[in-house]
């Protein structure tokens, strides 16, 4: 059976083997990579982990609520800074789809820390967010 996963889609997925301080586990995953683009098994995922009061401010976790339609079952977060891609083998099931605005949310994260929009990022790095 073929997996196609689809961006906004969250699909649990298993990251190990790590190294170092590398996300771990099997855990829920947010597809981010176009759906359009790719001729090798892969896609660009922002592995999400259980929320903490620590995060807060962090401009690279986006606080995410659980819903029936994002399958998650508690408060959680995708921590854009551990986006990485990943082979279709280890996708294992899919959970649900983030919202609209959730998965843009997602997507601004990642253009901070990557410096896509460098004068904005650099304003948001120093707390206007």
């Amino acid at each position: 059976m073929t997996i196609n996963p689809k961006r906004g889609e969250i699909w649990l997925i298993n990251l190990d083997p790590t190294i170092g301080a590398e996300i771990k586990k099997t855990r829920p995953a947010v597809v981010v990579s176009s759906d359009y683009i790719g001729r090798l098994p892969l896609k660009l995922v922002v592995p999400i982990t259980n929320w903490q009061s620590s995060f807060t401010g962090s401009l690279w976790h986006i606080y995410l609520t659980p819903t029936s339609d994002n399958g998650l079952t508690k408060l959680s977060s995708a921590d854009a800074l551990q986006l990485r891609s990943v082979d279709l083998r280890r996708f294992i099931r899919k959970l649900g789809s983030l919202s609209t605005s959730d998965l843009q949310e997602v997507i601004k994260a990642i253009a901070i820390i990557i410096e896509i929009e460098s004068d904005r990022s650099e304003e948001r790095a120093k707390g206007d967010r």
